[in-house]
């Protein structure tokens, strides 16, 4: 017999925050850096290392860190910039403020990835660039994009421990940026890095990152450029994540197995793909629901005190984007119908197995009842 639902309200993706990561904000307070100092410094070094990359910039958000990434490439008013639909809309929003065009390319209906042969035939002489999401944790497919000739912009927000085919995400495209930000699993809060190995983007970024009096005694600034330096205070806590990353890594793939064996034989249940051939950073758990309607299938996960999220809903489909879309923008079809399917299920290394259990629970109890 299926359990009775939860008594509390099982959150979607808390933050693993203990009296270290307070501890380590205490002293960086006491020390009397609150903006950008050596705790910033300290963490892009560990990063260089972590992610066997030359350079590592902090930035305030992996937004931040995609818009900065294409204006040292260049991209300006009449370019266009290749990238997928299915992401969070900052991918997107980002291109927009270069005053480019976003051309969206479908996705894989596997991983959910972009498709390169999409992407390929959408190259044009406008084309600039390509940003590339590696949804999930899951690496996008680097090295057929990377054969088109583009400068690739990495958005790995989500894939802060993936490897693509043994190698290190950070270490591979032109650009790759991560993100920071509360739920993701190096987490300070808010905060985004970016990673290259190309020396002139590495100081190109470092001068658009900050408005700041030059290196040297003069009153100066090199190009008009932006606020968007990480602070201390944040750096201090994604030192004290970073330091975890291998122990919450092994708690995800841990629940990330509870649910592929819990939810197995649901038909109608379908969970993303995970190629192999990778490292998976499992930053999300996603499933495809087609035994009935995802939003009722959510709702009712509510009903059970499990909170859920949708990664994502397409970004040609937001109300932004309403009117905004190129005249040659062509249909989405593997990318509207999963944006109506996509369900992502609690995963955090807050989570208690126990946790992951109730969810799968839950789950197969709405099933019982829907489908």
């Amino acid at each position: 017999m299926l359990q009775s639902k939860r008594a509390e309200l099982l959150s979607f993706q808390p933050p693993a925050i203990t009296e270290e990561e307070i501890t380590a904000v205490s002293e960086t307070l006491r020390s009397g850096w609150l903006t950008t100092g050596p705790r910033t410094a300290e963490l892009e070094a560990r990063l260089r290392d972590y992610l066997e990359a030359k350079h590592v910039l902090a930035v305030s958000s992996c937004t931040a860190a995609l818009h900065l990434s294409l204006v040292a490439l260049g991209v300006g008013p009449g370019d266009e910039v290749i990238t997928p639909s299915l992401t969070w809309p900052a991918t997107a929003n980002v291109i927009v403020h270069c005053g480019a065009t976003p051309i969206f390319a479908d996705v894989r209906d596997d991983t959910l990835n972009v498709d390169p042969a999409h992407v390929r035939e959408l190259v044009s002489e406008q084309t600039k660039a390509i940003i590339p999401v590696d949804l999930y944790g899951q690496p996008a497919d680097l090295d057929e994009l990377a054969a088109l000739g583009l400068p690739i912009v990495e958005d790995a927000a989500h894939a802060a421990e993936s490897r693509y085919r043994g190698r290190k995400v950070g270490s591979i495209s032109d650009l790759t940026c991560f993100s920071l930000y509360a739920t993701k699993n190096i987490a300070a809060g808010e905060g985004g890095l970016v990673a290259t190995n190309d020396d002139g983007l590495a100081d190109a970024l470092d001068d658009l990152r900050v408005m700041r009096r030059g290196h040297g005694s003069r009153y100066d600034i090199a190009v008009p450029g932006y606020k968007a330096n990480l602070s201390d205070v944040l750096a201090s806590i994604a030192l004290v994540q970073l330091g975890k990353v291998e122990e919450h890594a092994a708690i995800r793939r841990r629940h990330v197995a509870l649910y592929d064996e819990g939810l197995a034989d649901l038909e109608g249940i379908t969970p993303v793909a995970r190629d192999p051939r990778d490292e998976h950073a499992n930053h999300l758990y996603v499933v495809r629901i087609t035994f009935a309607d995802r939003d009722e299938v959510q709702r009712a996960m509510l009903d059970e005190n499990i909170a859920t999220s949708i990664h994502f809903l397409p970004v040609h489909r937001l109300t932004a984007y309403e009117g905004r879309l190129a005249p040659h923008q062509p249909p989405l079809p593997v990318t509207d119908r999963a944006g109506a399917e996509v369900l992502s299920l609690p995963l955090s290394p807050a989570h208690s197995d126990d946790d992951v259990r109730d969810a799968i629970a839950a789950l197969r109890r709405v099933h019982a009842r829907l489908a």
